[in-house]
């Protein structure tokens, strides 16, 4: 039924369980998986005004390193249960780039959790999942916490 899934990561504890529940999909079908992580850009831009590294394109480079780096250790699991995976690392607004992956990816579902690192601003601000969920053109699973 979901043949090529999407799944956003931000690397928290709930998205370590839709981790989980997109390798149990495998048995429903599920054949390839593209796995996000959106670099803020916001967060960059502090980082270098407040870092004593001052260029920005330094910052974004290092934070995609370290975001590789994990994003690894996801691909080496998802490739050991059978997928086909994708890695994929953007920079941008979350929500937005979540959409636009959807699109480029021509994927059948996104897996993504409830929350993310930042609960006190999805509490005052409205969560990316949330904005996913009203958005996405096709099905999205809520994993949550």
């Amino acid at each position: 039924m979901f043949k090529k899934i999407l799944l956003p990561t931000d690397f928290s504890d709930v998205a370590e369980k839709a981790l989980g529940c997109v390798k149990q999909l495998k048995d429903a079908g599920t054949r390839e998986v593209v796995v996000l992580h959106v670099i803020k850009k916001n967060s960059l831009e502090v980082i270098a005004q407040y870092s004593s590294i001052r260029d920005f394109e330094e910052v974004e480079k290092e934070v995609e390193g370290d975001a590789r780096e994990k994003l690894s250790r996801i691909e080496k699991e998802l490739r050991e249960t059978g997928f086909q995976v994708k890695i994929r690392v953007e920079t941008g607004f979350p929500f937005s780039e979540i959409l636009r992956v959807e699109d480029e990816e021509d994927v059948s579902a996104i897996v993504i959790g409830s929350h993310g690192l930042s609960n006190i601003k999805e509490i005052l601000l409205g969560s990316v999942s949330e904005s996913v969920i009203r958005k996405a053109k096709n099905p999205v699973i809520v994993i949550k916490r």
